[in-house]
């Protein structure tokens, strides 16, 4: 079984208009409303390839219960902590010719709520696979990702973290199965600039020697590298396509990658899957469905298998 953790879920409402004018009344061309969250994203994904999945996290009030209601309704596994006070955030993402975004605080996570969380996660059994996704509430510490995968050390399960930061960092000593930062994630790292192939070769093995087995480098429409566990750099280009909407892009890679992985256990397979994924979100309104990442495989790699 494979988990997610969004601790900050939202309802993103996406409103296209012609121009913003400050200070005035603006009237939106189409709107609507999607939710919102990494490890919400990764989840969504993974049941659109067909691989069932548990999404986990906190929600409150109204917009929690729509969240939550949102995702059954596409057949997607459940397990949300209900927070008794306040209500899951409403991001606004206003698109013109450039794209403005007001993102909200969302809930207090109390002590209680947390521990509610960590009694769910001690249920996750060996070789199930454990995604941390995305930011976390200014409510609890920046260790938070840390402090999870502490309690998993010397157990066969696999974590796969997708964060920034110290968020980042603070796990890799915990050897968590897969991170996947990107050029400027990895600039924010280590305080340097990132502008060739060599230097993410570089900066991506520094990574696998601060503890990380595998480390997922996304590179927008120059692909992927991949370092791996077994001490190969595999890269590989990303299929060609007209980019409609990365939100959600990364995420999907990351699901991508977790189908591969467990379809084949071939890191090269489950590379071209994430990045066929990724790339089929970004060429979508929508997110990746697996009639799509099939067909981009198809076009751009031929039979893989």
């Amino acid at each position: 079984m494979v988990y997610t953790v969004t601790f900050n879920p939202s309802l993103d409402y996406v409103m296209n208009l012609n121009e913003f004018n400050q200070g005035k009344v603006n009237r939106t061309q189409s709107e609507k409303i999607n939710v919102g969250g990494k490890g919400i994203n990764v989840s969504i994904v993974l049941n659109n390839l067909g691989v069932e999945n548990t999404a986990l996290g906190f929600v409150a009030g109204f917009t929690g219960i729509e969240i939550e209601e949102r995702l059954k309704h596409i057949g997607c596994n459940t397990e949300f902590i209900h927070l008794k006070d306040g209500f899951s955030r409403i991001n606004v993402k206003i698109k013109t010719e450039t794209e403005s975004e007001i993102n909200g605080t969302g809930p207090l996570i109390s002590s209680d709520a947390l521990n509610d969380l960590y009694k769910i996660l001690n249920r996750i059994n060996e070789d199930d696979i454990l995604v941390l996704a995305g930011s976390i509430p200014k409510s609890l510490p920046d260790s938070i990702y840390m402090d999870i995968l502490k309690r998993f050390e010397g157990k066969n399960i696999k974590t796969v973290v997708d964060a920034t930061g110290k968020l980042l960092v603070n796990v890799l000593k915990y050897r968590p199965f897969l991170i996947k930062p990107n050029n400027h994630e990895i600039e924010e790292i280590f305080g340097v600039t990132v502008d060739s192939e060599e230097k993410i070769i570089h900066y991506g093995r520094e990574l696998i020697n601060m503890g990380a087995k595998n480390v997922l480098v996304s590179r927008g429409k120059d692909g992927a590298i991949l370092f791996t566990d077994d001490g190969r750099v595999l890269s590989c280009k990303a299929p060609d396509g007209k980019v409609i909407d990365t939100v959600g892009a990364g995420d999907s890679m990351v699901a991508g990658f977790i189908v591969g992985y467990l379809e084949k256990k071939d890191y090269d397979y489950a590379l071209k899957m994430g990045i066929a994924t990724g790339s089929a979100s970004a060429f979508s309104k929508e997110l990746a469905t697996r009639e799509e990442v099939e067909r981009l495989i198809t076009k751009t790699f031929g039979k893989l298998y």
